[in-house]
């Protein structure tokens, strides 16, 4: 089968979203399929087009959202391009400039089109509106995100229930929805994949020892992911339990704050801020840790959260229906309903180092279900149902795609 897949971002940034593209693209390709991706161009204002990796990237405007960039909703330059891959089958991964351009082109080649929906964008809307007209600009994000997600697009994946939900209960669609959770490449989490000098050298490098209970938040450092939370656990336990470590691993637009805050408390010498790492020594920070922080409730699954039981680092996160799928509470790690719980559940594991060995285990063994291999193959599955099942899919785009054909003719025929 030849996939295309389109997205808004891919390598090199790195996020959740580009982790779940590079699996599903290398999780496919070793199926037997051939998969080219199309994306902006987060280096320059050009066209470009890797051969070998077959990623063709269009050029764009940044937006202001970290590196993402805007691109024409129509790029001409791209179509002949693509339309040379001759794909079977599309697969947008963004609802924005390059989700629509895939619409167009699905609509326009008579390709089944499969979207995946990634993002809670109610949760992200401060980035847009600095804190003015939140309620106004949650309905538009809703409005768009039903206007992209219906029966233009074939099937539609999500990595949760907690998503599926979102569109069942709240925005009622009524159409097939497919729960697949995102997978990783779990072998470059594993212990036995890591490099024990290399290791030691970081340890060193972060001021860590032998004694220390380390816990460890990899991801953006933004207001969304609540990291004052965590803050504000270490300031309190931190003066009974001083060998207690808080690493976090990632840049973001509160890096800053953070690091003020952390001076406030007077806990600077138990948080140590990484700032950005790159993407190969990621897994070495997991494995100098002994628990995995996360109070964020504005995920849609929670990468790191399979990451660090990969690398049998326990997860502790709060109560949010990202996590239920992955974390077992009491099996495979912890789950806490407010600060005070834990607060207590760092505390119990502090002291009992058999039972984090214990969850541990588990949390490695559970992993194994987010396997890149099983996510391809789920991937695959829905394409198979909707090239089957494909249906006209006409609606705005359909309209405005022969809308443009219809002037293109009428210039013609003059």
């Amino acid at each position: 089968m030849r996939i295309g897949i389109f997205t808004e971002t891919y390598t090199p940034y790195i996020s959740g979203l580009v982790t779940s593209e590079v699996m599903l693209k290398k999780g496919l390709e070793k199926l037997g399929h051939e998969v080219y991706v199309v994306t902006a161009n987060l280096e320059g204002f050009h066209y470009e087009y890797d051969e070998k990796e077959h990623v063709l990237k269009i050029p764009g405007i940044p937006t202001g959202i970290y590196d993402s960039r805007l691109t024409a909703v129509y790029p001409l330059k791209a179509v002949n391009k693509i339309k040379s891959w001759n794909l079977d089958i599309i697969h947008s991964q963004t609802e924005f400039a390059i989700g629509t351009f895939a619409r167009i082109l699905a609509y326009q080649l008579d390709i089944p089109l499969v979207h995946t929906y990634h993002t809670m964008y109610e949760d992200y809307i401060h980035y847009i509106t600095k804190g003015y007209f939140n309620k106004s600009s949650k309905k538009i994000v809703e409005y768009l995100t039903l206007f992209y997600c219906d029966k233009t697009a074939s099937e539609l994946i999500v990595p949760t229930k907690k998503t599926y939900d979102l569109f069942k209960e709240k925005y009622q669609v009524d159409r097939n929805i497919h729960i697949i959770p995102t997978g990783i490449e779990l072998e470059r989490f594993y212990r036995e994949n890591i490099d024990s000098k290399k290791l030691a050298q970081l340890k060193e490098k972060e001021g860590l020892n032998s004694k220390d209970f380390v816990a460890i938040f990899i991801g953006r450092l933004a207001q969304e992911k609540n990291i004052t939370f965590l803050l504000d656990v270490m300031k309190n336990l931190v003066p009974k339990y001083p060998n207690l470590k808080l690493l976090i691993v990632g840049d973001g637009p509160d890096y800053e704050e953070y690091k003020k805050i952390i001076k406030k408390y007077k806990i600077d010498q138990n948080v140590i801020m990484t700032g950005k790492v790159a993407w190969e020594e990621v897994p070495y920070y997991y494995h100098l840790s002994d628990i995995f922080l996360t109070a964020s409730h504005t995920e849609t699954q929670g990468l790191t959260v399979i990451e660090a039981m990969a690398s049998g680092v326990v997860p502790i996160c709060i109560n949010d229906e990202s996590f239920k799928n992955t974390v077992i509470d009491g099996l495979n790690g912890r789950i806490f309903n407010d600060q005070e719980e834990c607060e207590q559940i760092i505390k119990e594991l502090y002291k009992d180092r058999k039972l984090v060995k214990k969850l541990s285990n588990q949390a490695r063994i559970n992993s194994e279900r987010f396997s890149a291999k099983y996510f391809a193959e789920s991937v695959l599955d829905v394409y198979y149902y909707a090239i089957k099942h494909k249906k006209n899919r006409l609606g705005f785009i359909g309209k405005f795609v022969d809308k443009v054909k219809g002037n293109k003719d009428e210039m013609d025929n003059k």
